[in-house]
């Protein structure tokens, strides 16, 4: 069930279906989120948890089990409830039943907050470790952007510009799409991704160490969503490989996919956040409309 909030410079959509980001318009009428479309990828902002991206063979171990989950973890399709869809802000809370129990072995509860601040939408993450035992997990968002954002412009004439100079570390992907390792990654003017289809063709773009915001735009137009991840180590540009989609995703992220050839062991695993028994973590970002 589709829910929505509004206020005089956006109106904002989300679904119970894995509290799927499902639109964003302004007051032009103008959708920023891409709306799904087979022959690129069919689908809108997926919020991902426990995990992102993919596990070697869907699978690790956690004290010597061995699970299995599907890429970017159930969260994204599973029912959410949602409890409050009023005065600019909406919630959205997941907790474990005996169908996550048997992917993902702890008693948690994930809220997911949208909450409209002027021109911008706050996406807020809060998980609660309802278990004994620490908890491991990853979370982020994936929300893909249309573009071009006004008549006469193309894809190619936009850019994707960081807050502050920086020199990023790309994360290495395999061909399967698991990490290989990482390598220095030179932006144009030390702070700029200048967007072409071609640069998505061996997939994604995620780097670490960046400036924690990012702005997509056009110096040809007026429209552009700035994206903020102060909480997120890692960020990362998509569109489907090998075509001319007329989006970029830009996903923020707080862990990374497992490594090729690896079973990963969720204790082990490096980058996952994890939260003892009975306390809760909150993580955000933030997408404005400028």
């Amino acid at each position: 069930m589709r829910h929505e909030i509004s206020n005089e410079f956006l109106t904002v959509q989300a679904d119970t279906a894995g509290a799927v980001l499902w639109s964003v318009r302004d007051q032009d009428g103008f959708e920023y989120i891409w709306q799904g479309d087979e022959r690129y990828w069919n689908e809108h902002g997926a919020n991902l948890f426990p995990y992102i991206a993919r596990m070697w063979e869907k699978s690790y171990t956690f004290q010597g089990k061995t699970y299995h989950m599907d890429i970017h973890g159930f969260a994204r399709n599973s029912e959410f409830k949602c409890v409050k869809a009023e005065n600019k802000e909406m919630i959205f809370v997941l907790k474990d039943s005996e169908q996550t129990l048997e992917q993902y072995p702890f008693h948690f509860s994930l809220e997911i907050r949208y909450l409209l601040e002027g021109k911008a939408l706050k996406v807020l993450y809060s998980v609660k470790n309802k278990d004994e035992k620490t908890m491991y997990f990853g979370i982020g968002g994936h929300p893909g952007f249309n573009l071009p954002m006004e008549e006469g412009l193309s894809f190619d004439d936009y850019e994707l510009k960081f807050s502050d100079c920086c020199e990023p570390k790309r994360i290495l992907f395999s061909q399967e799409c698991f990490v290989e390792g990482k390598k220095a990654y030179e932006l144009t003017d030390r702070n700029r991704i200048p967007l072409q289809h071609n640069i998505f063709d061996e997939d994604a773009i995620v780097l670490e160490e960046t400036s924690g915001q990012v702005l997509l735009h056009s110096l040809k137009g007026k429209k552009g969503v700035r994206v903020d991840y102060p909480d997120m180590p890692y960020i990362g540009f998509w569109h489907m490989p090998c075509t001319d989609a007329p989006y970029v995703c830009i996903e923020p992220w707080c862990s990374l996919p497992s490594r090729q050839g690896i079973t990963e062991d969720l204790e082990k695993q490096e980058n996952l956040l994890s939260l003892e028994s009975g306390k809760e973590r909150q993580v955000s970002w933030t997408m404005e409309i400028i």
